[in-house]
């Protein structure tokens, strides 16, 4: 397993900096593979495995990043309620309580917070369990 599922950039522009990744990442073997209304995202392949960085514009919700944003690969559901638990007990910001976002994708399982400088960092699953 690896330690980081994905991580995310705001941007300015995302058709300005689309077209900036688009070109920085393909000698390297990345390309765009997901695009959502609140950005898109960049991996090694079609089938969407493994790490994937995104780029998210300045017109994203709410519950999207606005500037940096790191998401950490948990192996369980009930790893992403501990981490959410763990997380707010030393003194983190609730940013997203455990549970589905299935405006992510259909086994997307993942809890946010705040740390004590601000960042948002997530912990999520993508399993049934």
């Amino acid at each position: 397993m690896t330690m980081l599922d994905h991580i995310s950039l705001g941007v300015r522009d995302l058709s300005v900096s689309g077209a900036f990744y688009d070109a920085a990442l393909e000698p390297l073997g990345y390309r765009r593979v997901l695009e959502k209304g609140i950005g898109m995202a960049y991996g090694p392949g079609p089938d969407r495995t493994g790490m994937m960085f995104w780029i998210v514009g300045p017109n994203a919700d709410a519950s999207a990043s606005r500037g940096s944003h790191v998401a950490f690969a948990a192996t369980s559901r009930g790893a992403v309620d501990d981490f959410h638990a763990a997380a707010l007990s030393a003194g983190a910001r609730d940013n997203g309580a455990p549970g589905l976002r299935p405006e992510y994708s259909e086994n997307y399982y993942g809890a946010f917070v705040l740390d004590p400088d601000g960042h948002k960092v997530e912990a999520v699953c993508r399993t049934e369990h």
